[in-house]
C-alpha cells in the first residue's frame, strides 16, 4: 500500500505528516499540492518526519503527502557523463528551460535523454549464463568513455533467452531477457543512493593515484580507492587544488560535487570545466566528468542528497572497471545541512550544535571508497577515490567536521593561510599534512620509477623537518648561531620549497609533473645536499656553496624542463658534480 497522509507541521525543510503508517524509512514522497520531492528520515507510529529537497515556502498543514514506495534513487545509464545535475539528479539545463534562471518547485525531469539512441554492441549471446554485474554489451557514451551495459545488481540473472543484435537503440529498449527474472535488461536501471553498490572483493590500496602535483605525489600520496581530505580557510586555494586533481589525476571518470559552495565559486566551475581539455587526449574534459551543483542558495536539505547522488554515480562507473575520482567541495556545508535538519527535528545537539551522528555519517560516506573486483564477468577492477574539501571557520582544524574527518581518511592535505598569503601554492603545509599510504605504494614507485624513491623521499622530508626545528633557533638567536652544516640544511630546505613543493597551476610546463620528472628533481636536490655536506667536511665555505650558479638552474628546472626533455636534468647532475669539484679542489662524492 502506498502511504497517504497529510501535513501537520512545517519548519523550514522539515515537514511532519500523520497518517503515514505505510511509509518506510528513506522512502521518497511527494509533499503538498506542489508535489515537492521529500524523503522520510524518521518514523514514529503513523507520524513521518520528512526532509524536503525543495523550497517549502507556501506549504501549509492539511496538504497531502503521498509515498512512492521507492527509496531515493538515481538513474544509472548512458548519458550521465557531461551532465550538470542538482542534488537530486535533475539536469540544470532542463530546469532552466522549464523555470528560467531560478529553479521552480515541483519540477520533474528525466536525468538523461531517454530518446537518444546509442549504438549497442552485444557481448553475450542466447544461452549464455549471466549474473548481477555481468556486462552484456557496450555503447560509446562519449569519445572517452565506453559504457558497459551491466545486469543490475538486484537482477536475478540466469540464461539469456533473448538479446538484440548490434544496432542503435534508445534507453527504453528491452536489450535482453533471462529465464531467471521477468524484468527485462535495459540500458539503464535505478539504484538507491544510500545503499552501497555490491562488489566481489576489495583490494589493498597499493597503486598510487597520480595527480601530477609534486607535493601530493612525492610527499603525501593518495592511493587509487583511497580517501583524502583538503581542509583550509577561505582563500587558501582549495578549489584550484581540487581542479588540478580533477584535471590531471590518472582516472577515467571525474565526479565533482559542489555541495553548498558559494554560487560564484560554483559558477566558476560550471563555466570553466566545459572549456577545459583533457590533457591526455585533447578532448573536452566534460567527456569524462559529471558535475553535481548544489549551491548555498539552493534548498539546504538537498546538500545531503548531492553527496549520496555523486558517490552512487561514482560506484556505477567503478563497476564497469574504471578508476573514478570523486571530489566533494565541501563536506563542511554538508555537515551544516545535517545540523540544520537536526535542529529542526529538535534532536539533542552534540559539539558546536552538530548532531551526534555526524561521525557515523562521515564514516558512511568515506567507507564507500575502495579499489574492488567488480561483480559478474568479464573480470575487471575499478576504484572510487574520495577526496573531500573541508572549510573550517577561521582555519580552525579542531572543529568537529575536520576532527571527525581525520578519523576516517588516510591522506590529509592541510592548507595553510600563511603559505597562501606568501604566494606559495599549492599551500599544503608539509608539517601538518600526512599520508597513510606511503608504505603501501612504495613498492609501486620502486617497480615503476626507482627503487631509491622511498629513501630519497625520506631524506628530503627529513631536511624539511629539521629546518622546521632550526627556524625556532634562528628566530630566537639569529642565523649566525648555527654551524655551517645546519645553515646548509636551511639553504637546501629553501630549494626544496621552491623547486619541489611550489607548483604553478597556470604555467604550461609546471602545471603537471610526471613521476619520472618528480623523482629526477628530488634526486638532484638530495644529491646537492649530500655533496654540500661532503664539501663542508673537505673545507669548502658555505658562501661558496650559496654562490654556485647551478642553484638557479635547479630552482628553475621545474618550469623550464619539459616532460620530453628530462635528459636536461641528467645534465644538471653533471653540473653539480663539476661545480662542487671547483670549490673543494677535489672530487666530491656523496
Amino acid at each position: 500500500m502506498v502511504a497517504q497522509g497529510r501535513i501537520v507541521w512545517v519548519s523550514g525543510p522539515a515537514v511532519k505528516a500523520d497518517g503515514m503508517s505505510d511509509a518506510k524509512m528513506y522512502e521518497t514522497v511527494s509533499v503538498g499540492d506542489a508535489k515537492l520531492i521529500g524523503e522520510v528520515i524518521r518514523l514514529t507510529g503513523d507520524v513521518a518526519f520528512i526532509q524536503v529537497y525543495e523550497s517549502t515556502s507556501g506549504l501549509k498543514p492539511g496538504e497531502p503527502v503521498v509515498g512512492t514506495g521507492n527509496p531515493l534513487s538515481v538513474l544509472l545509464g548512458p548519458g550521465i557523463i557531461g551532465q550538470i545535475y542538482d542534488g537530486i539528479q535533475r539536469p540544470l539545463k532542463d530546469l532552466a528551460e522549464k523555470s528560467g534562471s531560478f529553479i521552480g518547485r515541483g519540477i520533474t525531469t528525466t536525468p538523461v535523454d531517454m530518446t537518444k539512441k546509442y549504438k549497442f554492441t552485444p557481448k553475450v549471446k542466447v544461452g549464455d549464463t549471466v549474473q548481477p554485474g555481468t556486462i552484456i554489451g557496450s555503447v560509446q557514451e562519449t569519445d572517452l568513455i565506453e559504457h558497459g551495459i551491466m545486469v543490475p545488481p538486484d537482477h536475478a540473472g540466469g540464461k539469456i533467452t533473448k538479446i538484440v543484435s548490434e544496432g542503435s537503440y534508445d534507453l527504453e529498449t528491452e536489450l535482453a531477457t533471462t529465464d531467471g527474472s521477468k524484468a527485462p535488461i535495459k540500458m539503464y536501471h535505478y539504484w538507491p543512493v544510500r545503499k552501497p553498490r555490491p562488489y566481489k572483493s576489495r583490494y589493498d590500496p597499493t597503486i598510487p593515484l597520480l595527480t601530477g602535483q609534486r607535493v601530493i605525489d612525492t610527499f603525501f600520496p593518495i592511493a587509487k580507492g583511497g580517501t583524502g581530505s583538503i581542509p583550509g580557510a577561505f582563500g587558501t586555494g582549495k578549489t584550484v587544488t581540487l581542479h588540478q586533481i580533477a584535471k590531471w589525476a590518472d582516472s577515467q571518470v571525474v565526479v565533482y560535487i559542489g555541495c553548498g559552495e558559494r554560487g560564484n565559486e560554483m559558477t566558476e566551475v560550471l563555466v570553466e570545466f566545459p572549456h577545459l581539455k583533457d590533457p591526455r587526449t585533447g578532448k573536452p574534459l566534460m567527456d569524462r566528468t559529471v558535475l553535481v551543483a548544489n549551491t548555498s542558495n539552493m534548498p539546504v536539505a538537498a546538500r545531503e542528497a548531492s553527496i549520496y547522488t555523486g558517490v552512487t554515480i561514482a560506484e556505477y562507473y567503478r563497476d564497469m572497471g574504471k578508476d573514478v575520482v570523486l571530489v566533494a567541495d565541501s563536506t563542511s556545508r554538508w555537515a551544516e545541512a545535517l545540523r540544520e535538519m537536526s535542529g529542526r527535528l529538535e534532536e539533542m545537539p552534540a559539539e558546536e550544535g552538530y548532531p551526534s551522528y555526524l561521525a557515523s555519517r562521515l564514516a558512511e560516506f568515506y567507507e564507500r571508497a575502495g579499489r574492488v573486483r567488480a561483480q559478474g564477468s568479464p573480470d575487471r577492477d575499478g576504484s572510487v577515490t574520495l577526496i573531500g574539501a573541508v572549510s573550517p571557520s577561521g582555519g580552525d582544524f579542531t572543529e568537529p567536521v575536520t576532527t571527525h574527518t581525520m578519523r576516517f581518511i588516510k591522506t590529509f592535505w592541510a592548507l595553510d593561510a600563511k603559505l597562501a598569503y606568501s604566494r606559495h601554492y599549492p599551500s599544503i603545509n608539509w608539517m601538518n599534512s600526512y599520508s597513510g599510504y606511503l608504505a603501501d605504494i612504495g613498492k609501486w614507485w620502486g617497480e615503476n620509477v626507482s627503487k631509491d624513491w622511498f629513501e630519497l623521499r625520506r631524506e628530503a622530508y627529513g631536511i624539511l623537518q629539521r629546518e622546521d626545528t632550526l627556524k625556532e633557533i634562528v628566530r630566537l638567536l639569529g642565523p649566525e648561531a648555527l654551524p655551517d652544516e645546519e645553515k646548509l640544511i636551511l639553504e637546501v630546505a629553501r630549494m626544496l620549497k621552491i623547486g619541489i613543493l611550489q607548483q604553478n597551476s597556470f604555467d604550461d610546463v609546471d602545471t603537471y609533473c610526471s613521476p619520472q620528472k618528480q623523482f629526477k628533481l628530488l634526486t638532484l636536490l638530495v644529491d646537492f645536499y649530500r655533496k654540500g655536506q661532503a664539501a663542508l667536511r673537505d673545507g669548502a665555505s658555505l658562501a661558496d656553496i650559496r654562490a654556485m650558479p647551478v642553484i638557479a638552474s635547479l630552482l628553475k628546472a621545474r618550469m623550464e624542463v619539459k616532460e620530453d626533455e628530462l635528459a636536461k636534468l641528467d645534465a644538471l647532475s653533471g653540473n653539480i658534480e663539476s661545480e662542487f669539484k671547483k670549490i673543494s679542489g677535489v672530487k666530491v662524492s656523496a
